[in-house]
């Protein structure tokens, strides 16, 4: 009698083939689905994670994820995430601003009232502790072809050496012709000058006074009541404000050069805050004299910050009008003129001079600002600094001072064409500052072109770099999921762990107090390979765990125990610690601020070390210029390349 299967085993040959035939029309589904999960596995296993270290993606609470533009780590060893608006039209239009602070040692979040719109602001560390944040977004961005009211700029001018006058928001313009023009924001004009000269005639005799009188003046963005060409002008025409009567008709008055319905940029705010780590909020300061938004904050060796660039007002790149702020009276004053790209790179030097790489974010146009070079502020002198290759790619490129700071080299890594250019290049490039003639000299390559690298100086002198894409803003799926380290003392890169969260344009990357790195941020332009969907917001955060605190070494890792929490009268501090004969490097290590791949305030100071039965003594250079005052963090790296947990110092100015 012939074999016949039975209904359960028809059933699963059945079953078998259907599987059989999906896999066949799935196959590169199912062997990228295979590969993934090889690659989870591998990257889980002990002997990967010694050799390469590891990544873990946190579980932030709903309620505290935010779209972090800027991040700083505070003296608590707390990571302050400012969000402002967050490149979101609809929180600028709402007045809903964020700001979340995290503490990495319990992962808690906490809501901080934010008082301003600090998207796109500029941010440094104060000698107290305290962080400045000045800046961000008075308007958003209207792209060409969707502006339908003419608008610009507007001088108000007043010819009253009497006395100044606010004029609100909303008040009216009204042109030679009839057209009305609408102020979009408060703006107060000063008062005129009135200077008086004395003459006299031959023989001595004194002649009358003349009396000279210099009109006040302030600026306002101004936009058309009514849409429609009638509103548009190239002519300079002089304005009257609506409403004004008698003299103040004649003392108050607007100019403008222009007002068109070309594409009106991001403009900026002059608002300024001290953010207290203590008691965890912002604190309203004077506010700057220029509006600025994307500008560079950047500490000096007195303890004061010199606030640069930036897009004004009514939306122009500033065209060097840099001031400086003043911890001490809480007043901001002008500062050497100078003009740079948004987001410029600016490094303290030893001596006192400020290197600007090249490396910037952003604005401005191409054959302006691009140049490095050294600043001398005193003289308003600017060195140019040659030999950087691909010139015309340093926007949203990395730079820093490489570790450590003693050595004053300075390296620039990856970068992009101007604007929404597609260019990326691999280049880095290193420049000794001690050399008479400094000039920039090839580095190693990046595996391939990076524009939004992240580069983050670790305790045991090598440069962690990670993420960043291809293209601008991770156009075309073009997020780079590597990372590296840079030896300085090498010339080389050896590969680390893969992160598993891609970072763009608005990310970060900063040195957690425990030796591990965080990663926030980024926004791209698309979410999809073929850019036809509008990219969200990465709201996840990424720490990197370093193969030296992996394992069995995590436990062997040095401690500072009990010490003092700032320097003696001879630039000393004195720790427990057991062991401090296998102790081979001492760094002083400042806290970020980063935004935009931009992270001027890092830098690594080596120390001197006195090694006694059961303490570690430390010797701190004297030089501001090298050292600028502020709350450090001070880690010990041991002969095996583990690292300490930070303690936190001050060294305080004088």
């Amino acid at each position: 009698m012939a074999y016949r299967p039975s209904h359960k085993f028809k059933k699963t040959l059945l079953g078998g083939g259907a599987v059989v035939l999906l896999m066949s029309l799935n196959a590169p589904a199912a062997i990228s689905f295979a590969e993934d999960k090889y690659h989870a596995y591998k990257i889980a296993q002990p002997g990967y994670k010694a050799r390469y270290g590891s990544w873990e993606v946190l579980n932030v609470p709903e309620e505290y994820r935010t779209n972090a533009i800027h991040a700083a780590l505070l003296r608590t060893g707390k990571v302050l995430l400012i969000a402002g608006s967050g490149n979101s039209q609809q929180k600028f239009d709402a007045g809903t601003f964020d700001t979340v602070l995290w503490d990495p040692a319990d992962n808690s979040y906490r809501k901080i009232p934010t008082p301003e719109d600090f998207f796109c602001s500029g941010h440094s560390q104060l000698a107290d502790g305290r962080l400045l944040v000045a800046g961000g977004t008075a308007r958003y961005e209207v792209l060409d072809g969707e502006v339908d009211r003419a608008g610009g700029g507007m001088r108000v001018k007043n010819e009253s050496p009497d006395r100044a006058r606010t004029f609100k928001k909303g008040t009216r313009f009204r042109s030679p012709s009839g057209v009305e023009y609408v102020s979009k924001f408060d703006v107060t004009v000063p008062r005129a000058k009135r200077d008086f000269k004395i003459t006299y005639a031959k023989g001595g005799r004194m002649l009358p006074w003349k009396t000279k009188v210099t009109a006040g003046e302030a600026r306002v963005f101004v936009e058309a009541v009514d849409k429609g060409p009638r509103a548009l002008t190239t002519e300079a025409a002089q304005y009257r404000i609506v409403g004004l009567k008698g003299r103040d008709a004649g003392n108050f008055y607007g100019l403008a050069q222009k007002l068109t319905t070309e594409k009106q940029d991001f403009q900026g705010i002059k608002a300024a805050y001290e953010f207290d780590p203590v008691a965890e909020r912002y604190i309203r300061v004077d506010p700057m004299k220029e509006a600025r938004w994307y500008p560079t904050l950047v500490t000096l060796q007195d303890g004061r910050v010199l606030a640069v660039s930036g897009l004004d007002d009514v939306g122009a790149v500033l065209t060097g009008d840099n001031e400086i702020y003043d911890p001490k009276s809480k007043k901001w004053s002008k500062g050497p003129t100078r003009y740079f790209p948004t987001y410029p790179a600016l490094f303290l030097t030893k001596g006192g001079k400020i290197f600007y790489s090249g490396s910037n974010a952003g604005y401005g146009p191409a054959t302006a600002g691009r140049q490095p070079g050294l600043w001398d502020l005193r003289r308003n002198i600017f060195t140019k600094v040659d030999g950087l290759s691909r010139l015309d790619q340093t926007e949203t490129s990395a730079s820093l001072v490489l570790p450590p700071a003693q050595d004053q080299k300075v390296m620039v890594l990856g970068g992009g064409g101007v604007g929404e250019s597609s260019k990326a290049t691999s280049r880095t490039a290193i420049v000794d500052l001690k050399e008479d003639s400094p000039a920039f000299r090839a580095g190693p390559d990046l595996p391939q072109g990076t524009r939004y690298l992240s580069s983050v100086i670790m305790p045991d002198d090598t440069v962690f770099t990670s993420g960043g894409s291809s293209d601008y803003r991770g156009r075309g799926a073009s997020d780079i999921l590597k990372a590296q380290f840079y030896d300085p003392e090498t010339n080389t890169f050896t590969r680390a762990a893969d992160p598993t969260v891609g970072r763009n344009y608005h990310s970060e990357a900063l040195l957690l107090p425990d030796g591990r790195v965080a990663t926030f941020g980024s926004d791209p332009l698309f979410d999809d390979a073929d850019n036809t969907k509008l990219g969200t917001f990465e709201q996840r955060v990424e720490i990197y765990t370093p193969p030296s605190l992996e394992g069995e070494r995590a436990k062997r890792r040095p401690v500072l125990a009990a010490g003092p929490a700032e320097l003696d009268q001879n630039g000393r501090a004195t720790f427990r610690t057991e062991h401090p004969e296998r102790i081979a490097k001492a760094r002083l290590m400042r806290p970020s601020a980063v935004t935009h791949s931009t992270d001027v305030e890092q830098r690594s100071i080596e120390l001197g070390m006195t090694k006694r039965g059961g303490s570690l003594t430390v010797d701190v250079p004297s030089d501001p210029t090298l050292v600028p005052p502020g709350w450090y963090m001070l880690f010990v790296t041991d002969t095996a390349g583990v690292s300490s947990e930070a303690r936190w110092i001050q060294v305080r100015g004088e």
